[in-house]
């Protein structure tokens, strides 16, 4: 940031309820949709708030690409569900255990990860993860045998597993709020290209060195980012103090701001101004710090919180499953990736080899492209939930409350559902191979703004300690999906694909889409009422950090 860039002023402010948020703006203040910034920044430029446009995108850009790499490893294999049951002489649902036991790693990586970052800094556990992840990749490509490659497997993943935490904790750290859906949209559409993995998997069966070539190309992708990452994603722990506000400080209600783009309301500029009830809310006028230099920007070491407790951190975070909006984003996930992913990924690679389509090996990671259409059609709609909430929000006289981006749901919670529905006759019934493609397509679709706008949410709503809220998620949501997958070949072959797909998986879908519902309704309801229990008084008894401050 260059010495005389515009700092960013703001005097938006939290209500007694959390997920409720004044953002009436102030004269001097900063505004985006016609409302004031929040949180409010510091009057720093080394505050991650006030950072460039392009140093806040390329740290996005970083962490999306991780997850669509770590999510690729994850789920690529998944064709090569027959090749390893063939190779080390096992059944199809051990060899399947490759990846759910890596999912399960994927998810029990953050509860060590998450709060090594909350202690020694964002960065270092950055590098330090990839460079795991690269290492069990390496493994991977040279393993020859199932327990070799299980070690391996896990390894990657325990070691890519943080990449689930830290773009959200990223995006909490350097956007404003009224910018938060959208940048978890474009994280979400590269976690969710992950998927994709299983295609490219496939196809390189035919470079003649079987899964080995798959873990080759992961580890080259995965070096690459590394270097990257060390020039590119800066430190952003930062402990900003909330400005003080002025008393007589005087609310605009404009509804007027365009779309889109932040607007910039003029500061006034008098340098003589010693007036306490400065229009800015200045108390004592301080020189600002200077931008540390782009080599002070590489260090990966000297941040050391010796307040944050690492074995607390992990036993507290279990008490995040408590939180209905955090558990909803765990039941979400867990539900989306065991019966959704899972399931497309091991049924089609079996289906499409056999009669009454005979497809080769190489082809049946092709149902990947059904997610990638799925997920292309649903990028437009990223911003949709910032667009309608500052709508709301503009109605609402200036008041911002946690629901209103959901309605940006609502056409999606019976979609996934049909589509689950269309795959799991399509299987039963041997339907030509588009109906596979079309219920996959669908789900994947909806599944998009259920895995972007439950986080957002439950971000809003619930603020103190995101790190162990996201420790919870990442749990939580893991352990769901593993416990989904684990027997799910089994579950299908012996009860059938139209009564475990189209039935008994649906059902589950179903009851948890309609959770929507409920906090649209009752969402605020819910959210003052957690806000008075013993819950809430031990997590701000023990805050380190909080999302809006």
């Amino acid at each position: 940031m260059s010495e005389g860039r515009h700092l960013v002023h703001s005097h938006a402010k939290e209500g007694a309820v959390p997920g409720t948020v004044d953002l009436r703006a102030a004269e001097g203040d900063d505004t985006a949709y016609g409302q004031a910034l929040f949180p409010v920044p510091a009057e720093d430029p080394n505050d991650p708030l006030q950072w460039s446009g392009f140093k806040k995108t390329m740290i996005l850009v970083v962490c999306a690409l991780y997850s669509f790499l770590s999510n690729s490893a994850l789920l690529g294999p998944s064709v090569y569900i027959g090749i390893f049951a063939e190779e080390f002489g096992i059944e199809a649902n051990q060899a399947a255990n490759l990846i759910s036991y890596a999912n399960l790693a994927f998810g029990f990586g953050s509860l060590i990860l998450v709060p090594l970052y909350h202690k020694i800094g964002r960065r270092p556990v950055m590098l330090g993860s990839l460079v795991i992840y690269c290492a069990g990749l390496i493994g991977c490509s040279q393993s020859n045998s199932y327990g070799a490659l299980m070690a391996c497997r896990v390894i990657h993943a325990f070691g890519s597993g943080v990449c689930e935490a830290l773009p959200v904790q990223l995006v909490n750290d350097i956007f404003f709020l009224h910018e938060r859906g959208k940048r978890l949209g474009y994280y979400t559409v590269c976690l969710c290209l992950g998927s994709t993995g299983p295609l490219y998997a496939g196809y390189m069966l035919a470079g003649g060195l079987s899964y080995h070539l798959f873990f080759w190309v992961e580890f080259a992708f995965a070096a690459a980012l590394l270097v990257l990452a060390f020039f590119v994603v800066e430190e952003t722990t930062y402990h900003r103090e909330t400005p003080a506000l002025s008393p007589t400080s005087t609310h605009t209600n404009e509804a007027e701001g365009v779309e889109g783009a932040a607007e910039k309301t003029v500061v006034k500029n008098n340098a003589n101004a010693t007036d306490d009830n400065s229009s800015i809310g200045a108390a004592v006028a301080r020189p600002l710090p200077p931008r540390k230099t782009f080599t002070e920007q590489l260090k990966f070491w000297g941040v050391w919180e010796k307040d944050s407790d690492f074995f607390i951190m992990m036993a507290r975070s279990f008490t995040y499953f408590l939180v209905p909006q955090v558990l909803w984003v765990v039941t979400t996930y867990g539900i989306y990736i065991g019966l959704g992913a899972l399931t497309f990924n091991y049924i089609f690679p079996i289906k499409i080899v056999a009669e009454p389509y005979n497809w080769s090996q190489t082809s049946s990671g092709l149902i990947a492209l059904a997610s990638l259409v799925g997920y292309i059609v649903a990028i437009p709609f990223t911003p949709s939930s910032d667009i309608i909430a500052a709508k709301l929000t503009r109605r609402n006289g200036g008041i911002r409350e946690a629901e209103m981006r959901l309605s940006a749901m609502l056409p999606s919670m019976l979609l996934a559902p049909a589509g689950l529905i269309i795959f799991g006759f399509a299987a039963a019934k041997d339907l030509h191979w588009f109906a596979y493609f079309a219920g996959v397509g669908i789900t994947q679709f909806a599944g998009y703004f259920y895995f972007t706008y439950t986080l957002a949410y439950a971000m809003d709503s619930y603020n103190a300690n995101i790190s162990e809220m996201l420790i919870a998620m990442n749990l939580g949501k893991q352990a769901i999906s593993f416990g989904m997958g684990i027997n799910l070949l089994d579950w299908i072959l012996e009860h059938g694909y139209l009564t475990m797909i189209a039935g008994a998986f649906t059902a589950i879908l179903l009851a948890n889409n309609l959770c929507l519902i409920i906090f649209m309704i009752w969402g605020k309801r819910i959210r003052t009422f957690m806000s008075t229990t013993w819950l809430a008084r031990l997590h701000n008894r023990t805050i380190k950090e909080v999302a809006t401050h």
